[in-house]
């Protein structure tokens, strides 16, 4: 079997190996949402969330362009859009 991606759960487990044996899987849990709901809550209000030796979540904006619906064939006009993108640090960059 080929790994896809950590799934949240194994993140959760990792967390809480991490945090050592005192550590329960409900704070290992606790601790990872406080982590993404205080960058959900940068990216909106800064646009920008910089994590030192990690990387930057940065809201990136989409500009209107045309496509095809996939099942028509059809041409559409696909409206402008925010998104929010990662760019790894060198250093984690350094150890893939």
């Amino acid at each position: 079997m080929n790994r896809v991606a950590m799934n949240k759960a194994e993140l959760i487990e990792s967390i809480q190996a991490a945090l050592g044996n005192d550590a329960t899987k409900r704070s290992a849990e606790e601790a990872l949402e406080a982590v993404l709901s205080s960058i959900e809550k940068g990216v909106k209000k800064d646009k920008k969330v910089q994590i030192i030796g990690f990387g930057t979540f940065e809201v990136k904006e989409r500009a209107a362009r045309e496509g095809i619906n996939p099942k028509t064939g059809e041409k559409i006009q696909i409206a402008k859009s925010k998104t929010v993108g990662f760019k790894a640090s060198s250093r984690l960059k350094e150890t893939l």
